[in-house]
């Protein structure tokens, strides 16, 4: 009797096993992003973002969210030092060796576009694989899409550790920590 008992709880051993090693796989981390400028430089890179700009990417919604933590760096970025920022953002964001991808964006959306938004996609363990995909978009009066810059740049970052992304007139700071 004792041993179909067991034999009984082994399925449910083996599931529970199975459910840890994938919880182990991918571990929860703070991304937080600062998207800025450098003051008096409006490039347009003439490619406008496509409609599917976040590519099944999931939003940063309030369950995401996180408190900024690079509110120092930010306050350093500013107009009296040359720079501009367009967009300050954290969220937690599983990663595991799989991509997992967060749209990111801000201001007002005028038929499906921000004036910032955009991808980040992270893979990886104690170095992480970066896949940027950042538009800043200029639209006209009447809320058409006129031009965009972009930054498009796959980088390793080290957990923990501030990264800066240089495309030209707009920069990228990042830093993936883990919670």
């Amino acid at each position: 009797m004792h041993a179909l008992r067991t034999l009984a709880l082994l399925p449910l051993i083996l599931l529970s096993l199975l459910g840890s090693n994938a919880a182990l796989a991918e571990r929860l981390y703070q991304v937080e992003v600062i998207v800025f400028r450098q003051s008096g430089e409006n490039g347009s890179g003439g490619q406008l973002p496509p409609d599917n700009w976040a590519q099944n990417a999931l939003p940063v919604d309030a369950g995401s969210s996180r408190a900024l933590t690079l509110t120092s760096e930010a306050s350093k970025l500013n107009p009296a030092n040359g720079y501009q920022v367009l967009l300050h953002q954290a969220w937690s964001q599983g990663i595991s060796d799989s991509t997992s991808s967060v749209a990111i964006s801000t201001g007002n959306e005028q038929f499906g576009h921000y004036p910032v938004q955009g991808r980040i996609s992270l893979s990886g363990d104690s170095l992480i694989e970066l896949d940027s995909d950042i538009w800043v978009n200029q639209f006209d009066q009447s809320g058409i899409l006129n031009a965009s810059e972009r930054i498009r740049q796959s980088r390793r970052l080290k957990s923990g550790e501030l990264t800066f992304v240089d495309n030209g007139s707009l920069g990228l700071l990042i830093r993936v920590s883990p919670l």
